[in-house]
């Protein structure tokens, strides 16, 4: 019986779930948008970081490698991403171009 109490409220609060949402806004959009980017940014920062910590990690092991006399492959170096910036997008209330008036036929 409590199966079937369970069942039936789940069923009950899926189809809750399933209403349509209203259209996000441009503004809720541009936040998204901006969230985005700054997620994207984050995880080149995050790859920047690993990036430094494996150089000096490598940096030890060829050290332990010269005294051995191995030789020694190159690494690429890391690219710092900088500082995070988000093009703010543009806005609806530019100025638009005139439109050409249209010729006058004379009669």
């Amino acid at each position: 019986m409590k199966k079937l109490i369970v069942l039936a409220l789940a069923a009950l609060l899926s189809t809750a779930t399933l209403a349509k949402l209203p259209a996000a806004s441009d503004e809720a959009k541009a936040k998204a948008a901006e969230a985005a980017a700054k997620t994207v940014w984050s995880d080149k920062i995050a790859a920047y970081q690993l990036c430094k910590s494996q150089d000096s990690v490598a940096a030890g092991y060829r050290a332990k490698q010269k005294n051995a006399a191995k030789p020694i492959s190159g690494l690429p170096a890391c690219a710092d991403p900088g500082p995070f910036s988000y093009p703010p997008a543009a806005s609806n209330s530019a100025p638009a171009a005139p439109a050409a008036a249209p010729a006058k036929k004379k009669a």
